[in-house]
């Protein structure tokens, strides 16, 4: 399968460095938003060494027919969360307490696998709607979801970018995994919390739905710095091929 790709990340309006990194890559039908954190240079060096270790892992496996899909992200996402814990623990300890977020698409005989640790986000966009296909593991998501706070509430409340899962924070990681055949006219949408933290499900809908898909990472982006662009952001908008 062969995927039309759009993808960008802004350093945004307040940040001096950019702590999110992000991976395209058609060879293996393969994309990353990570979003670092851990200090000025951890959560930089923590999404980097994410993305490279499962973009090396996923290469490593692809071919092994023996190996489900989902194991191979499983171990991936391990595999990463793994290093990152070693080498802010024994390497560097001046990185201590580093991780990062990873959401991932991946397509794997003619499947799509969508993995997620942390708050970063993958949807799913069909005209007119918009779903939402990864959970948040976030202070804010268990807030919304007990009924304690509503969606519109979580962009102006206090420690709405403490996530409750991440890779690296901790030597071992649980990610979740999501399979999807994938269907035309739809597309997807992965992006940090940079955009989705500041820009409310509702209003994503209305532009992916006015705006040509050619020009929805840049208005997204553009979008999230209206509101504030306090954040890094990152997005990445993936559109199956399909013959005929």
């Amino acid at each position: 399968m062969r995927f039309d790709v759009w993808a960008q990340t802004d350093v945004g309006l307040t940040r001096n460095i950019n702590q999110d990194a992000i991976l395209v890559d058609h060879t293996l039908n393969l994309f990353i938003v990570a979003d670092g954190m851990g200090g000025h240079k951890g959560g930089e060096v923590a999404s980097a060494l994410a993305v490279e270790t499962v973009q090396a892992a996923i290469a490593k496996r692809r071919g092994d027919s023996k190996t489900a899909a989902r194991k191979v992200l499983q171990d991936a996402y391990r595999e990463a969360s793994s290093r990152i814990h070693h080498k802010s623990t024994f390497e560097s300890p001046d990185l201590m307490g580093m991780g990062t977020t990873m959401v991932l698409m991946w397509e794997q005989n003619g499947q799509l696998y969508f993995a997620n640790v942390g708050d970063s986000r993958a949807y799913l966009y069909r005209a007119p709607n918009l779903w939402q296909l990864t959970e948040d593991h976030s202070l804010i998501n268990e807030q919304v979801r007990a009924g304690v706070i509503t969606e519109a509430e979580a962009p102006h409340v206090v420690g709405r970018n403490v996530i409750t899962r991440s890779v690296g924070f901790e030597r071992d990681v649980v990610v979740d995994v999501i399979e999807r055949e994938p269907q035309p006219g739809e597309f997807y949408m992965l992006c940090s919390d940079g955009l989705s933290g500041l820009v409310l499900s509702a209003r994503l809908a209305e532009i992916l739905q006015n705006c040509p898909i050619e020009d929805l990472v840049a208005r997204c982006i553009s979008e999230a710095k209206a509101a504030g662009g306090d954040d890094n952001i990152s997005v990445i908008v993936v559109r199956p091929k399909f013959a005929g």
